[in-house]
């Protein structure tokens, strides 16, 4: 299990570090293209937009072609975004090949998910999933310290340029290391008709539906934060970019602290407990430092413990909500993974272009948009869970 969670996680730091790498440089974004916030944040939507909607094609081919070969796709795609974004000489530019590259990165969301379907449920596939979060969880805590340090040496091409060896270490891994976890007898003949079959077996599931957006909100808090986070930290706090990679680790080392909980407590207490009590704290945590920011007791000594116990929480959540979903469509495990990464990250990018309005450098409409979140996850909680009671 854990060459397998060693593997599976390298590969996957790929496409986080898309994300992490380069959010110091937000501000030298805006500063070169004389852009505002809301335009570079356009960098990050574009990103998590395609990132979703090309779920929905690698999770139908992983079940049709086993998992390699749409790994393998998608980080050559991604492969070709880095580069683009490299030589990029616009902002608009460099937007669409930030989309390219999440429709290459999705396949390091769906298909990994996929294979730990194939060789664990339960406790144990909960076990595996916080054992790859661990190691991804090494990028939000090194990839802005990185971008950081590329950043005081060089401008922030050369961060994507670092990508582009990111992705040729990727291709490596998948095509020589990760073994071929579908065999031949279990593949599913794609089609369009099969396919539609599939997705409305999924969509009219409500137990897959409710916690697909119980963690696809928990995701979309993390997602405002990646988006805002740069601005508030240092202009509001009057961070350098290395301080605010400081700050945006303390986040991961929370959440990733909490997520290697999530296996054993699963196996102890029952994993929709576990969902229970993550998605509450998250909840209670978010609205106690909403409440604290609108009254003027706000403030990066308030804030950032703050969102250090929201995301604590969240390290609950996710991994949890991830297997659940797939417990009952092991049949479909690309497919269900694929369609649900798909929602998961509209609804981070819906949360991005809501906010980005409103996005002013001050704490206030980030803590909001990340309240707003955690509210929406334990309504649906509520609602989800009690569906599952009056059913069972």
């Amino acid at each position: 299990m854990f060459r397998l969670a060693l593997i599976l996680g390298l590969m996957s730091l790929t496409s986080p570090a898309a994300i992490d790498m380069y959010l110091p440089a937000l501000p030298d974004l805006a500063r070169d293209f004389g852009a505002t916030e809301a335009a570079v944040q356009a960098t990050l939507s574009s990103y998590f937009l395609a990132f979703g909607l090309a779920q929905v094609i690698y999770g139908p081919m992983a079940d049709a072609m086993g998992r390699k070969a749409p790994l393998m796709l998608g980080m050559g795609i991604f492969l070709i975004g880095s580069v683009g974004a490299l030589l990029s000489g616009t902002l608009g530019a460099l937007i669409a090949w930030r989309f390219v590259q999440g429709l290459g990165g999705a396949a390091l969301m769906a298909v990994p998910r996929a294979v730990i379907r194939d060789r664990y449920t339960g406790a144990e596939a909960t076990r595996l999933m916080a054992m790859i979060m661990l190691v991804i969880s090494v990028s939000p805590m090194l990839a802005p310290l990185a971008g950081s340090l590329v950043l005081a040496f060089a401008e922030w091409r050369a961060i994507f340029g670092v990508l582009v060896a990111l992705a040729v270490l990727s291709l490596g891994l998948t095509a020589f290391v990760l073994p071929e976890t579908l065999t031949p007898q279990k593949r599913r003949p794609f089609s369009l008709a099969a396919m539609g079959r599939g997705v409305r077996r999924l969509v009219t599931d409500p137990m897959f539906m409710g916690l697909t957006f119980i963690g696809g909100f928990g995701m979309a808090s993390f997602f405002v934060f990646l988006a805002t986070a740069t601005f508030v930290y240092t202009k509001s706090y009057g961070m350098t970019p290395t301080g605010f990679s400081i700050a945006f680790a303390l986040n991961a080392v929370g959440f990733f602290s909490a997520s290697q909980m999530a296996g054993p407590l699963g196996a102890r207490f029952g994993i929709t407990r576990l969902v229970r009590l993550g998605v509450t704290g998250f909840f209670v945590s978010e609205l106690v430092l909403l409440t604290l920011v609108l009254s003027g007791v706000g403030g990066m000594y308030v804030v950032i413990p703050g969102l250090f116990i929201g995301n604590a929480f969240l390290g609950l959540v996710i991994p949890t909500t991830m297997v659940l979903a797939l417990d009952d469509h092991g049949d479909l495990a690309g497919l269900a993974a694929s369609l649900g990464g798909t929602m998961q990250m509209v609804a981070g990018g819906v949360m991005i272009g809501l906010v980005g309005p409103f996005t002013d450098g001050s704490e206030a409409p980030m803590v909001a948009a990340i309240a707003m979140c955690a509210t929406i996850s334990f309504v649906l909680m509520l609602l989800t869970f009690r569906r599952r009671i009056v059913t069972a």
